[in-house]
């Protein structure tokens, strides 16, 4: 997620890497150092060794992800729960819907948006990390994906939160969907643009995405001072809202600032880097969110939270 932009500009999409009928059956699995990669390739420097070679091949990029190398973490650490997201959001369907008698397909369409975004975030970045190594052309495509995926799990985990935060005021609800979804289009649109996807640019996007996450204090702070604290603890499980946001600027930071390899060049090189740390603390913060909106379906639901005065 959110990397190599090197590939962004290269004329014709086949920088200095050779031909990949040179290249012996064994070299594909052989690692490289930073320096002994083509320019496309090369992002963070501050990562040193166990590099992919390039493939030119959607088969062995994908057959790659059974080898250990710097993208392993990145790759499995969304890969199993991208897959699982709409299993997910089945299995506590089945489990949800004979519980509560009063749930409507409004619920479904509401949690519905969350998994989706779940799923479509975490699967197109396992992805694009698979198959960065693929070509310049290939690793911009699916970086392109990968920045939909991220506005697309933002929003829809917003969309949920606002449908029983504000549960009995519709034009709101209208009015905060259609600042998320405005918001998410212009953010994803503005990061395919070359000119803002080279690394010079990578706090700035970094700053964006966090900036579309923080557009959620708006209804939250519309709700705390129309329905106060405690209202809105049940509402829309404020707390694991908090924890959510707090994982992913937490996340965003290290990212935008390569804590800890800028810190000790090479130690990090396939563990424990500030790319991986930010995939989990995004699954983390997915569950968080997750964790708040049961709690708000189960308030809206029960025998007070779906009265409206």
């Amino acid at each position: 997620m959110l990397d190599n932009e090197h590939s962004m500009h290269v004329v014709g999409g086949q920088e200095d890497t050779p031909s990949p009928t040179h290249q012996s059956p064994d070299m594909w699995w052989s690692l490289v150092h930073w320096k002994d990669l083509p320019h496309w390739q090369q992002d963070n420097h501050h990562i040193h060794a166990s590099y992919r070679r390039a493939s030119y091949s959607y088969a062995r990029s994908w057959q790659s992800i059974f080898h250990w190398h710097n993208e392993s973490v990145n790759i499995w650490s969304h890969l199993i729960p991208g897959a699982l997201a709409l299993p997910v959001g089945v299995i506590l369907y089945k489990i949800l819907e004979p519980r509560y008698e009063q749930a409507s397909a409004a619920d479904v369409i509401a949690l519905g948006c969350f998994f989706i975004g779940a799923a479509f975030c975490l699967g197109m970045s396992a992805t694009y990390h698979t198959v960065s190594n693929h070509s310049p052309a290939v690793a911009r495509m699916w970086n392109q994906l990968d920045y939909a995926g991220i506005s697309l799990l933002v929003a829809g985990s917003f969309i949920p939160s606002v449908y029983y935060g504000f549960w009995c005021n519709p034009d709101r609800q209208l009015v905060y969907w259609t600042m998320i979804c405005s918001l998410g289009i212009a953010c994803t649109a503005t990061s395919v643009l070359p000119k803002f996807r080279t690394p010079a640019w990578r706090p700035y996007r970094a700053l964006m995405f966090v900036g579309m996450g923080v557009s959620a204090v708006f209804p939250v702070l519309d709700g705390l001072l129309t329905f106060g604290m405690e209202a809105m603890e049940k509402q829309i499980g404020l707390s694991w809202l908090v924890l959510q946001g707090v994982l992913y600027i937490a996340g965003a930071a290290l990212y935008a600032a390569r804590i800890p390899e800028s810190w000790y060049p090479g130690k990090f090189d396939t563990l424990g880097s500030s790319h991986q740390i930010f995939h989990i603390l995004i699954v983390l913060a997915a569950m968080s969110h997750l964790r708040g909106l049961l709690k708000a379906f189960d308030y809206r639901h029960g025998k007070m939270g779906s009265i409206c005065i």
